[in-house]
């Protein structure tokens, strides 16, 4: 009776090792890829519409291959003037775009540009 006592505890010792080391590297896991995107969304010069906090990676990565930027080179094809433009809310600064997430600023620009009809 002994010897089963001594087996059951050493496997239930075994199993719990196993369960916490699985834990901690789903834990680490999920610290690496906060990490992640804390480096790839944080607000460049204080710019609210450069703020990628809460983007996914693969957004923008999107945002990039639309060639995406918040100052426009070309003063009359501006974000607020294409069709594509999703108006500024009340009591924010940034708009949004139909294609892609995130927040637009009224001044940028990306391929897409369509004038409004």
């Amino acid at each position: 009776m002994n010897k089963k006592n001594r087996r059951a505890f050493l496997q239930k010792c075994l199993k719990s090792s196993l369960a916490l080391s699985a834990g901690s590297l789903w834990i680490a896991g999920c610290r690496s890829a906060k990490k992640n995107v804390a480096n790839i969304s944080s607000p460049a010069a204080g710019n609210p519409c450069e703020d990628l906090t809460g983007v996914s990676p693969v957004d923008v990565e999107k945002r990039k291959a639309l060639g995406y930027v918040s100052l426009s080179p070309m003063p009359d094809k501006q974000c607020d003037g294409c069709k594509l433009w999703i108006t500024v809310a009340e009591g924010k600064e940034c708009g949004g775009c139909l294609l892609f997430t995130g927040p637009v600023a009224p001044e940028g620009n990306c391929t897409y540009w369509a004038p409004q009809v």
